[in-house]
């Protein structure tokens, strides 16, 4: 009879327990998901109802006038295609240099290996605002030197520095998907007469695709959603959606209805980003944690 008690009161503390933590869970993605509501919900009232002392949570008077606002300001189009360009170009540029670096530190053993692997790992650990001067003065110097257009009126400066801040995080993380392919899959291609390149084109490449994917993940919004180097960098005329979302204002205030539409339009391009290679993140995710 102890027994059946004991086994009661440990299922009940344990239902308990169950319900405890589904309803902090619950409550804690209630909390999360409010400001995005709020957004979606601001976006579509009209300016008087934003402006309006008494909140309400459903708009009155539905309108689509701020997404026509902000779609017809000036700079948002340019803004839009700033940052797709931006991005594209750093992570593609940041997948194919990390990979080949990922590629020789898992695969090759040279001199400097451990340190090198060391120092990829601390640069991690650098503030970020402790990097953006010294990459101005850099970016500033370079251009002087030798004529080539980096900061102001060009893209080119920010895309380099988006690859450079991308590559540690790209290199750690596919080491670790390149590091999880048996070495035996190399010997035996090479055995069967395979060149080194055909083994990396034929074999490597294709099994770490997962991995690419969940690390361009990782780059596509860091590269998308970044703002303060793009904003110290460039001009107006140059800058991403981001900046953009900081510039939408005026002397009288915030103009909030186009602003929160202009966010929800910002977040739309991550969003399809994400829903067209979902079905390899949940892989890329677990395929690197064998080994390290």
């Amino acid at each position: 009879m102890a027994k059946h008690d004991e086994g009661v009161i440990t299922v009940g503390r344990s239902r308990a327990g169950t319900f405890f933590a589904n309803g902090t869970g619950i409550l804690f993605g209630l909390v999360m998901i409010f400001p995005v509501y709020w957004v979606l919900n601001t976006a579509f009232k009209p300016d008087s109802e934003v402006r309006s002392f008494t909140p309400t949570f459903f708009p009155n008077d539905f309108t689509l006038d701020n997404f026509k606002s902000a779609l017809g300001e000036e700079l948002f189009i340019p803004s839009m295609i700033n940052g797709l360009i931006i991005t594209a170009m750093s992570v593609a540029a940041a997948l194919v240099v990390g990979f080949l670096g990922a590629l020789a530190i898992a695969r090759f053993s040279f001199y400097g290996r451990k340190a090198i692997i060391m120092v990829i790992l601390a640069v991690q650990l650098v503030p970020f605002l402790a990097l953006l001067i010294p990459l101005f003065l850099m970016l500033q110097q370079a251009e002087e030197g030798t004529g080539i257009n980096l900061i102001g009126d060009s893209l080119l400066g920010v895309t380099l520095i988006y690859v450079v801040l991308l590559l540690p995080y790209t290199v750690w993380t596919l080491r670790g998907f390149i590091s999880g392919i048996p070495r035996e899959l190399d010997e035996a291609a090479m055995i069967d007469g395979c060149t080194r390149f055909q083994v990396f084109w034929r074999i490597i490449l294709p099994l770490t695709g997962p991995g690419l994917v969940a690390t361009s993940v990782y780059g596509f919004i860091q590269a998308w959603n970044e703002f303060i180097i793009i904003n110290t960098m460039n001009d107006p005329k140059h800058q991403n959606l981001m900046a953009w979302l900081l510039y939408n204002q005026t002397e009288r205030g915030t103009a909030w209805g186009p602003l929160m539409a202009g966010a929800i339009i910002t977040s739309i391009p991550v969003v399809v980003f994400f829903l067209l290679i979902q079905r390899n993140i949940a892989t890329g995710l677990t395929a690197g944690a064998v080994k390290g």
